[in-house]
């Protein structure tokens, strides 16, 4: 449930913030006023788009906060994605500065904007003014319905499964098309891969092989070196270590008259101990390193190879392995790809499985389809459309990544008249009366805590706006409900009531917000009934609908 909103430099809003209760929340003023800006600012909230424009003149940034009560759902998601939620709170906040640049939080943590419209999902679901617009297309009607089974994720399946077949059988066409280069292809590939196979290649081998070159090449300069170091610490006639020991022998009995003389010997017997280190060292080396002229060549001739693949090859030698690995695949993927019964086979299989998952669907989409046209038809009664029906069809048509069936809503106005589909539908009211029908039936099927309607109750009136009013208050005891109004009957039915205004100061405009009492609620519903004057009759009128 939204608890608090707080909006700071946001188009035409300076310092608003607003806490909310449970049940149903309204917004009413003037035209012009600012009332869709708080669903706008919300929605920018939950990562929708957002650009410099919405950053009100003069300041440096829009800043919008929104609290959220969160259920275990959420808390889920917020583990699953390393967001911490303390006693049950959540806190997203989006800034948008002048520049256009945007930043996002999650409960003071950096989130994405995909982030904030993946976590919005749980938390609100908004309603537009022109959510009957997008009705009247069929991609929209068929993604309501399978919203309202929950088929979301099995539709998604069935996409993966189309994609799918459709990959194996375009394969297969290129296949037929391309026979001929395909099987030069082949060839190609694997010629390189024997050539490359023959080197019987291995990881690291490049830099062994350098190393091991170098040593056997150098190998006579290496133990002249050596012997020659082992000469000079201990084998000549005046070898470094006698000398190390013959100075550290009369310092010491020097040490007795003056100390400051023992760090120099204790330096020295160091030196002395690494010395005779290094002397069984370089003894040890010599007893195994050995002049290898066979070795050698050997080496030399593996060098030749790798060297003389790299340069057919065009690439570096150390890098031959993995040219070899990558041209394994190529020939592995296009060996399959050109087993041409294999590949058919495969492609038969894939169908199938999506035939199989889309049928599926398309027997829960029928159910589904079945209880929405009830529960429309039902509401329809309501909203002074008696007679009315509605029906949703399912049209068999070609494969496609959705399935194999068209979704088509169907209505008919009153009594005695044939179903149309909805995108024929004459008049505006019924088409926003249809619409909001269908927005709360909707609603009703998801676990979303929080609905918006955002001026959705336009083209309403009479006594059809006051059944509006009611549904939404009736929907307002199980969910949190705000709704963005210009009709009396609606806002009379709010457990709590919003007004926005605005106002001009040194050539602004700003936009208010003010929680009404029941006082000042008599004296806002009878400036909706009224004119340009507030009568005694128009506040009578206003404080039986609230009696209502």
């Amino acid at each position: 449930m939204l608890r608090t909103l707080a909006i700071r430099d946001f188009v035409i809003v300076d310092t608003i913030e607003l806490e909310f209760s449970s049940g149903f929340t309204v917004f009413t003023g003037e035209t012009g006023a600012g009332k869709s800006i708080l669903i706008d600012a919300l929605a920018l909230s939950l990562g929708g788009r957002g650009d410099a424009s919405m950053v009100r003149e003069g300041a440096q940034k829009a800043d919008i906060s929104a609290e959220f009560t969160v259920n275990a759902e959420t808390n889920v998601w917020l583990a699953n994605n390393d967001f911490t939620s303390e006693d049950g709170q959540l806190i997203i906040r989006r800034v948008i500065d002048n520049a256009g640049r945007s930043k996002a939080y999650i409960n003071g943590i950096t989130a994405s904007a995909a982030q904030l419209r993946e976590l919005g999902e749980f938390l609100v679901d908004i309603h537009g003014q022109h959510a009957h617009q997008s009705l009247l297309k069929g991609d929209a009607q068929r993604a309501l319905l399978d919203q309202q089974g929950n088929l979301q994720a099995q539709t998604a399946e069935v996409g993966k499964l189309f994609k799918h077949w459709r990959t194996l059988a375009k394969q297969r066409e290129e296949f037929e098309l391309n026979a001929k280069n395909i099987l030069q292809e082949r060839e190609r590939l694997e010629w390189q891969v024997g050539e490359l196979d023959k080197l019987q290649l291995k990881a690291g081998e490049w830099d062994e092989i350098n190393q091991e070159h170098s040593r056997l090449a150098h190998a006579a300069s290496l133990l002249e070196g050596a012997q020659e170091a082992a000469n000079l610490i201990s084998e000549s006639d005046h070898p470094l270590l006698s000398q190390v020991s013959a100075v550290l022998q009369r310092l010491a009995k020097l040490e007795e008259f003056d100390a400051h003389l023992k760090p120099i010997t204790e330096a020295l017997d160091s030196a002395r101990i690494n010395l005779q280190e290094c002397s069984y060292a370089l003894n040890d080396y010599l007893g195994r390193v050995e002049l290898d002229p066979a070795r050698l060549r050997e080496v030399e001739q593996r060098v030749e190879s790798l060297h003389s693949a790299s340069r057919r090859f065009h690439v570096q030698p150390e890098q031959l392995i993995e040219e070899f690995h990558d041209l394994q695949k190529q020939l592995a993927q296009l060996s399959g790809a050109s087993d041409m019964e294999g590949l058919k086979k495969q492609e038969e299989q894939a169908y199938l499985e999506y035939l199989h998952a889309a049928k599926e669907l398309s027997t829960k989409r029928q159910a589904v389809a079945k209880d929405l046209g009830t529960a429309v038809t039902t509401a329809m009664q309501d909203l002074s459309m008696s007679g009315g029906r509605f029906e949703v069809v399912l049209q068999t048509c070609d494969p496609s990544a959705t399935g194999v069936e068209q979704v088509e809503f169907l209505v008919a106005g009153h009594a005695g008249v044939q179903a149309r589909p909805l995108a024929k539908v004459a008049s505006g009211g019924e088409l926003a009366r249809i619409s909001l029908a269908i927005s709360v039936i909707a609603s009703c099927a998801t676990a979303t805590p929080t609905l918006i309607f955002d001026e959705v109750d336009s083209g309403i009136g009479g006594a059809v706006a006051e059944v509006v009013g009611r549904l939404l208050r009736r929907l307002g005891q199980d969910r949190q409900v705000l709704c963005v109004t210009h009709l009396p009957q609606v806002a009379s039915q709010g457990n709590q009531h919003f007004e926005v205004s605005k106002s001009q100061d040194s050539g602004k405009t700003t936009s208010h917000i003010t929680a009404l009492d029941n006082k000042q609620r008599v004296e806002e519903i009878a400036r909706m009934l009224g004119g340009l004057e507030i009568t005694a009759t128009t506040r009578k009128h206003a404080r039986e609908l609230l009696a209502l």
